[in-house]
């Protein structure tokens, strides 16, 4: 799963440096599932006030999964996300999407979620080739 890039922005991104709020458009509409993901998680903490959000529900399809894998496995794709909506990502499989606050890293939770006991837990036999 790629992004769709325009020819134009790929003619710029060959001279010079593009400005991130154009890349995150690209992700926006290149990824739409799993942008939604990431709103909705974002929407949960920021009007919550939740120190963290999370979403574990199987994709509906391969293109939603190759979507959510896409941009979690992208450090650019995953960098800009997290700026533009002020989150920091963790992803346990292809499917299990955490959200927490910019502030709460050194939070129970955030350090469980991307704990080694916690990734173990999740290795389902039903997840095994997610």
């Amino acid at each position: 799963m790629s992004l769709n890039v325009s020819a134009d922005l790929i003619a710029k991104a060959a001279i010079d440096q593009v400005e991130e709020a154009t890349f995150v458009e690209s992700i926006r509409e290149s990824l739409p599932y799993a942008w939604g993901i990431v709103e909705q998680l974002a929407f949960q903490i920021h009007e919550g006030n939740d120190e963290w959000a999370n979403h574990a529900v199987a994709p509906p399809s391969e293109q939603a999964r190759a979507q959510l894998l896409r941009m979690m496995g992208g450090d650019a794709i995953r960098r800009s996300t997290e700026r533009h909506f002020g989150i920091k990502l963790a992803f346990q499989n292809c499917h299990n999407v955490g959200a927490f606050r910019s502030d709460a890293l050194n939070s129970a939770a955030y350090q469980n979620f991307i704990s080694i006991r916690s990734q173990i837990l999740n290795q389902t036999p039903e997840l095994k080739d997610c």
